[in-house]
């Protein structure tokens, strides 16, 4: 990941309803969440969803796919190791082997549940 990368990754992450979408996804896993589950775990109108759905793939963050008539958001872990990896590239003296932060590789994750007003 370059440095543009970066700055757009952490600048699209950089707000608090995104941050949430792209943890949301990230706890999904691969299969990811079609946007009306997002839009109920999160208690988000659809209209404000969408626009930050927009903004975090533009960062490359997200991706989807269209599954019959949903859109099914998904985490780009490969964009979010190289954003982990740039930001801790000089970690330990650059001996990434020694750091304790493993990599992400989206296998263990566990769907999240809608959580509905009370």
């Amino acid at each position: 990941m370059d440095k543009q990368n970066a700055i757009a990754a952490l600048s699209a992450l950089a707000q608090e309803a995104r941050l949430d979408i792209f943890r949301l996804l990230v706890r999904a896993g691969p299969d990811g969440l079609a946007a009306g589950q997002l839009a109920e775990c999160l208690g988000l109108p659809p209209a404000t969803l969408s626009f930050h759905l927009k903004e975090l793939r533009h960062a490359g963050l997200v991706s989807f796919q269209r599954e019959s008539r949903s859109l099914i958001y998904s985490a780009e872990f490969t964009s979010m190791n190289a954003l982990l990896a740039y930001l801790t590239e000089n970690c330990c003296q650059g001996d990434a082997t020694t750091c304790a932060a493993g990599l992400c590789d989206g296998t263990n994750f566990v769907k999240p549940k809608s959580q509905k007003p009370a």
